[in-house]
């Protein structure tokens, strides 16, 4: 059994707010774990009736509690991240990525300059769109804190990012009742539909607004 699946199993003895909130601040954070995993299977026991739930009363039972929590813990797990970058520095994050500890979180320099690079292009905003991006998705804090990005800013665009992703794994775990192959399968092409939703609706509006300038 491998560590994520022994982390599960004990997460479905031990399924709370409490847990649910630890989960999602590993889950943010440099150490690899899948959010798929965490959301979807709460929100699954949450959705059945309070007559089959586990009689120790260890389970949530709101979905919405869920979703903050859940995102909770994703701010937590990314204001990590972004403290690190900003007091370790650029030269040891890179060094760290390389060490024998930074493969074992599946970490290396090429994937710190993916997440830059990807920074450098999108802005601020990157801390939202990165959520819905997987092999981005635990990395964006990183660039941010190593930019000195403004913590409020990154902390509204974390928020944003992080409750809309645990919004879309809520839907799944409602949707494919807890089933794992089909959350894995659906995960990535709704976070897909999803951000080209946004563009569109972006683009509405920046067309409207030029319009409108061009008017007056």
């Amino acid at each position: 059994m491998s560590l994520i699946e022994q982390i599960t199993a004990w997460y479905s003895a031990h399924m709370n707010y409490a847990s649910i909130t630890a989960l999602m601040t590993v889950e943010s954070s440099f150490i690899p774990f899948p959010s798929e995993v965490v959301i979807p299977p709460a929100v699954y026991v949450a959705s059945e009736p309070a007559s089959s739930l586990c009689a120790t009363g260890n389970y949530p039972v709101d979905v919405l509690l869920i979703v903050l929590f859940g995102t909770i813990g994703a701010i937590l797990g990314a204001v990590i991240n972004y403290g690190l970058s900003v007091w370790l520095g650029r030269p040891i994050i890179y060094r760290f990525a390389d060490s024998k500890l930074g493969h074992l979180c599946l970490l290396s320099s090429e994937k710190i300059e993916q997440a830059e690079a990807y920074f450098r292009e999108k802005g601020n905003m990157s801390t939202f769109i990165g959520r819905f991006i997987p092999g981005i998705r635990q990395l964006i804090s990183i660039p941010a804190g190593l930019s000195r990005m403004h913590f409020g800013a990154f902390l509204w665009w974390t928020f944003l990012g992080a409750f809309s992703w645990n919004c879309v794994l809520a839907l799944l775990g409602y949707v494919a009742h807890g089933q794992m192959d089909l959350i894995n399968k659906y995960s990535h092409e709704l976070s897909v539909a999803i951000l080209v939703l946004l563009a569109a609706v972006i683009l509405f509006y920046s067309l409207r607004w030029l319009i409108r300038r061009q008017r007056r």
